[in-house]
């Protein structure tokens, strides 16, 4: 969920906006890590923590120049009920923010290097919302960001909104540079009802999909870390952001607030 530099980088954004044909998934049996959402109340500390407060907008490692607050332990911004996890992006004053949300991350409580991460969910709307699921490195073994990679599982931007995008970031191909490995698909339903979002990744490729459709395919080239980091622990993030340097491209809409990612439940596999 790094920044996307420039004109360049939509331009990629929307060429490779094409979905891939269906092809058959790999199956992985073992259920090793899941949530349900069958609790209400604030979301599962053994399985959850939260990154809080603005993050640093320049220089930081985190932030993306948005928006918002990140609050922690508040169940108006991120709580589970009826089943389903809601994250909630308020327009409210909060600190120095004009808007508050979640970010909640597994690193330390679920990791895992290799298998299916599969997360049903329903996405916000409007003008300025960028939601997000996605997996950052828990060890940085390669370095800081993005020498140890990144894979945003699902993003989407509430000014394109019938389409989803799934994508890669290394050292060699990231959004600083405009060469993410990126692509996408459309769907006139993403605001209206669950979709699954998921990738298959093992020690030779990872396959992106939106339900059974794979979206888009990366494959380790064998020329190490700077193209393949991702023989290492990731761990998940499920995020709400406003604003910034994507998602606010086209500014935001104020009407739009309240506005939630529901996600019904977050299955790993391997």
């Amino acid at each position: 969920m790094k920044q996307y530099s420039g004109l360049v980088s939509l331009l990629l954004f929307l060429l490779c906006a094409i979905p891939e044909h269906s092809v058959a998934q790999t199956t992985y049996k073992k259920l090793v890590w899941a949530d349900e959402f069958n609790t209400d109340g604030l979301p599962d500390s053994i399985r959850w923590s939260y990154d809080k407060g603005r993050g640093c907008p320049v220089n930081c490692g985190w932030g993306n120049q948005e928006a918002q607050f990140y609050t922690w332990n508040r169940k108006k911004n991120a709580r589970v009920e009826n089943g389903k996890l809601i994250l909630e992006a308020h327009l409210e004053n909060w600190e120095d923010a004009r808007y508050t949300s979640t970010r909640l991350v597994s690193k330390n409580k679920g990791d895992w290097k290799y298998g299916r991460i599969e997360v049903r969910a329903q996405l916000p709307k409007g003008t300025g919302i960028w939601p997000a699921i996605w997996m950052l490195p828990t060890d940085n073994q390669y370095g800081i960001w993005p020498k140890s990679g990144e894979i945003d599982i699902m993003e989407f931007v509430g000014y394109y909104p019938d389409s989803v995008f799934g994508t890669v970031h290394t050292e060699a191909y990231n959004g600083m540079r405009g060469t993410q490995k990126v692509k996408g698909i459309t769907l006139n339903s993403l605001s209206t009802a669950f979709h699954t979002y998921a990738i298959e990744w093992n020690e030779k490729s990872i396959s992106f999909y939106v339900d059974k459709q794979r979206i888009n395919y990366f494959e380790n080239d064998g020329k190490g870390s700077a193209t393949w980091p991702y023989d290492q622990r990731f761990h998940l993030l499920l995020n709400i952001a406003v604003g910034g340097g994507w998602g606010g491209k086209y500014g935001i809409d104020d009407s739009i607030f309240p506005q939630q990612l529901v996600i019904d439940y977050v299955r790993v596999y391997q």
